[in-house]
């Protein structure tokens, strides 16, 4: 990804102060507000940006287990898999991934009872072949990007 210092100032404003506008954000960057709507859709053209959902936290909807699982699946049966795993609710999110395991999914659960009723629906998925289930403890760094748009080269003058 191509990104000028523009881009980049613009990235950090927004996940800075994500509440503030655009206005507000051209402003503080002395640009046009239209120069900054410009560079705004144009990241998300792009696929930088990508999303403009709350970010709201599992356990205080009740789910208070958290939960990584690898999965082991039969060959040729990937999306499948994936597919079906995207139907389960307590499923946040799943990779494929190199390794021990093909498939890694972060599940959420509201008791360990829950996480194991989760857990077999897991194993009963056509195409499962085995899982290994490893309960979270404790978050220790919070998802983030903020750092790698910070650690981003400048010298690049807009275009």
């Amino acid at each position: 990804m191509d990104l000028d210092d523009l881009d980049r100032a613009l990235l950090l404003a927004l996940l800075e102060r994500p509440r503030v506008g655009l206005r507000e954000h051209a402003r503080a960057l002395g640009i046009a507000r239209g120069t900054a709507q410009a560079r705004f859709l144009r990241l998300q053209e792009r696929g930088v940006i990508v999303g403009f959902e709350p970010q709201v936290d599992p356990e205080a909807l009740g789910y208070d287990v958290h939960a990584f699982v690898t999965l082991h699946i039969t060959q040729g049966r990937l999306d499948a898999v994936a597919e079906h795993l995207a139907t389960i609710p307590e499923v946040v999110e799943a990779h494929s991934i190199t390794g021990d395991g093909d498939l890694w999914a972060r599940v959420v659960a509201r008791t360990n009872a829950h996480l194991e009723h989760v857990v077999q629906g897991i194993i009963g998925t056509p195409g499962v072949e085995r899982t290994r289930t490893e309960i979270a403890l404790t978050e220790r760094v919070a998802h983030r990007v903020l750092p790698l748009v910070r650690a981003l080269p400048r010298g690049r003058r807009g275009t």
